[in-house]
């Protein structure tokens, strides 16, 4: 009777270390507003290739790319975020971020360099779709202003990381590792359009 009760002990405490916590106030007040917020693109990977791919295109492209391409993208992520809160419709948002990565991930692979006029638009669309998805999936509890915080927080440094590794390019090594980078985005973004991840 003893090794059996150890046994039941034993499968007791393997199913409560693998279940998930109950977290049924997570979204409450500032605090859990901020953190939610500040996971939600962490957590994302369709958000983080997409973000770091525009840090990398930045430090590819060089000063003023470096600064400006992070700055446009949570601009304009906070206006999508925004049209999400507000309920307004916005077509295919997960299709437009999946692409977001493919392309993103591409104009780093293939060293593109457009105009900065252009370069922001493409970033400034994609913006829209990633803040369109984080104001639609809005925490019921969570505070919408430290959440907005959080998220764009999150994204900048998200984009300090792209940028990070994108200074590799000043090496002709690092310039291949980070075309590598790109490709790799570009890839996990078809993955996502195609619905493998």
């Amino acid at each position: 009777m003893t090794h059996k009760r150890g046994a039941m002990v034993l499968v007791a405490a393997l199913l409560a270390l693998g279940a998930e916590p109950a977290l049924a106030h997570e979204g409450e007040g500032a605090v859990g507003g901020f953190l939610s917020g500040l996971a939600h693109p962490i957590f994302g990977w369709d958000h983080v290739v997409a973000m770091v791919a525009v840090g990398l295109w930045g430090a590819f492209l060089g000063a003023p790319a470096i600064w400006l391409l992070p700055v446009v993208f949570p601009l304009v992520m906070a206006l999508g975020a925004a049209l999400g809160i507000l309920g307004v419709p916005l077509p295919a948002v997960e299709t437009g971020i999946a692409a977001s990565a493919v392309v993103l991930g591409l104009v780093v692979a293939f060293q593109a360099r457009p105009p900065l006029w252009l370069a922001a638009v493409v970033v400034g669309v994609f913006a829209v779709f990633h803040g369109h998805a984080h104001g639609t999936e809005l925490p019921q509890a969570a505070n919408p202003l430290t959440y907005a915080i959080g998220f764009v927080l999150a994204t900048g440094l998200l984009h300090l990381l792209g940028i990070a590794f994108g200074l590799l390019v000043r090496w002709p090594a690092g310039r291949l590792a980070v075309r590598a980078g790109g490709a790799a985005i570009a890839l996990v973004g078809v993955a996502f359009l195609t619905g493998i991840a």
